[in-house]
Formats: structure tokens, C-alpha cells, sequence
């Protein structure tokens, strides 16, 4: 069943509502996750020479916004909830732009790469292929996107106050490549675990067509 554009707005209302309520304990939480092999994983695949121009959607409070200043790029941040953007730019010092997933506004072939770690799983499936046509159109042409999201078997609902979709490799391959994305390279995190202790599935991607794994 589609959902009507009221639902849609219950889901993101709800979904930000909880981020703002639990913001504080969200960063204490994940400040210290180390998150470095999808940073390289992004940076690893961008063409040209840096300083890249990094869109961190979804930044929470900042953790990966300071990592990728630190490293001597130029992110963006993207935030729905308010506290989490507020926290973002007095963590990190970077620009941050509140927004809703859902009603993005997005300056055309802007970025060299998105950064969308534990992110776009908030998104509905049924209005996905739209915000990654979002996506894409804010790349540079060749540029690249990076996602991390917990596994699952295509299913989406609540979990608590939290709207999440829950994606196959299959389901999530074939999302992205009807965005016109190329596949570069997929893997399990964390790194070094059995499979059945892997709950993230990352995969980095190129705006354009490109054989997969070069």
C-alpha cells in the first residue's frame, strides 16, 4: 500500500522527534564508533585531487563532519533533527543544513562525494528512488556515494519511535543501480566478523557507468 503524503509526514515528524528527544545520548553513544573503513572507503574512490567536497547526510552531531575536516576536505553537513544539526556545527565547525529527507534541496553536481553512513534506511522504500535521484543529481558527474545501513530481509516499520527500511544486497542493489549508480564495491560491517555479526551492509557507488570494481 502507498502511503499519502500526511503518513509520510507523521513517519519523519515521529522519526526527528525521537533523534531531538534522545540527542545527547545519541552522541554519547556513537562518538566513539570507529567508522574509518567506510570513510576510506569513499574517499578511496573519488576521482581528482582533494580537497573533495563531502556531503555528510545525516550527520548526527558530527562525528564523521570533524573527521573528514581533520583530513583536510571540505563537508557539508545534512540533518533532519534540530539537535543533532545544532550539536553538528559546534562539534565540527562545519555548515550544516537542516533538512528533511524527504524534502530535500540540493544544488546540482555540487558534491565529489556523499557520505550516507547509517542514514537513508530512515527513507520509506516507496519514496527511495527518489531521494537517490536527489543524490545523484548533487554529485559531480563520476562522482561517488558511500551508504551504510543495517541489513535485513526488505522489510520497513517502526522500531520504538524510529521509522527504519531494512534492505537485502539484492533489494538495495537494484534500488541503486535504477538510480543510475555503478557499483564499486560492497562489504559487511564490522570488519572481521562472522557474517551472522554483521548487521551493517556498506556499499560505495559512482554517478555514471563504470565497470564494477575499478
Amino acid at each position: 500500500m502507498r502511503r499519502g503524503n500526511a503518513d509520510l509526514e507523521r513517519i519523519t515528524a515521529r522519526t526527528l522527534a525521537d533523534y531531538d528527544r534522545h540527542a545527547e545520548a545519541f552522541w554519547t553513544g556513537t562518538r566513539d564508533h570507529d567508522v574509518r573503513q567506510n570513510i576510506d572507503a569513499l574517499l578511496d574512490r573519488i576521482r581528482g585531487v582533494p580537497p573533495f567536497a563531502i556531503l555528510d547526510f545525516g550527520c548526527g552531531p558530527g562525528r564523521d563532519l570533524a573527521a573528514f575536516k581533520t583530513l583536510g576536505h571540505a563537508p557539508i553537513g545534512l540533518e533532519g533533527s534540530s539537535r543533532l544539526a545544532a550539536m553538528a556545527r559546534a562539534h565540527s565547525g562545519c555548515e550544516v543544513w537542516e533538512q528533511d529527507f524527504l524534502a530535500l534541496s540540493l544544488p546540482s553536481e555540487r558534491f565529489d562525494g556523499v557520505f550516507a553512513n547509517a542514514a537513508l534506511f530512515h527513507v520509506p522504500r516507496q519514496e527511495l528512488p527518489r531521494v537517490l535521484a536527489e543524490l545523484h543529481a548533487t554529485l559531480k558527474p563520476g562522482g561517488a556515494l558511500m551508504s551504510s545501513n543495517p541489513r535485513g530481509n526488505d522489510t520497513e516499520g517502526w522500531h520504538n519511535d524510529r521509522y527504519g527500511a531494512f534492505h537485502s544486497l539484492e533489494s538495495w542493489q537494484r534500488y541503486m543501480t535504477e538510480a543510475e549508480f555503478t557499483e564499486l564495491t560492497h562489504y559487511y560491517r564490522p570488519d572481521g566478523l562472522p557474517r551472522d555479526e554483521q548487521p551493517w551492509l556498506a556499499s560505495v557507488w559512482r554517478r555514471g557507468q563504470e565497470s564494477s570494481g575499478s
